[in-house]
C-alpha cells in the first residue's frame, strides 16, 4: 500500500506521457485523413461497458476518450443490473472490436495511473 502511494505521482506521469503519445498518434490520422483525397474515416458507435464503475470513473474516462481525436463520448447508460455503460463514436477504427480494445486499455491504464487501493 505505501508503495502504491509513493508512485502515485510517477504512475500519473507516466500515463500523461502515454496519453500525450496517443493525441498524438491520433491527431496524425485526422489530418492524414484531411490531407488526403477521398476518405479514411470508419464512423461507428460503440457501447462501451464498465462494470460497476463509479461517476467519476466514468467521467474521468469519458473526458480522456473526449480529449483523443477522432473518439467522442456522446453519453452514458446506467443498466438495470447496476452496470456502466457509455456510448463512444469512433471515427478511425476498422471495427468495433478495434474500437473497444483501444478503449479498454486506455481505461485500464488510466486506472492503474489513479488507483492506491487493490484495484491498481
Amino acid at each position: 500500500m505505501m508503495f502504491r502511494i509513493l508512485s502515485l505521482p510517477f504512475r500519473v506521469l507516466g500515463f500523461a506521457l502515454w496519453f500525450a503519445g496517443a493525441i498524438l498518434r491520433s491527431s496524425a490520422q485526422v489530418l492524414a485523413d484531411i490531407l488526403s483525397p477521398g476518405h479514411g474515416a470508419t464512423p461507428r458507435i460503440v457501447r462501451m461497458p464498465l462494470g460497476r464503475a463509479t461517476d467519476r470513473h466514468v467521467t474521468m474516462i469519458s473526458i480522456f476518450i473526449t480529449l483523443t481525436p477522432g473518439t467522442l463520448t456522446i453519453g452514458s447508460v446506467d443498466e438495470p443490473d447496476g452496470e456502466r455503460t457509455i456510448l463512444v463514436h469512433s471515427m478511425y477504427h476498422p471495427t468495433a472490436a478495434a474500437a473497444l480494445a483501444d478503449l479498454h486499455d486506455m481505461d485500464l491504464r488510466m486506472m492503474r495511473s489513479v488507483t492506491i487501493g487493490e484495484h491498481g
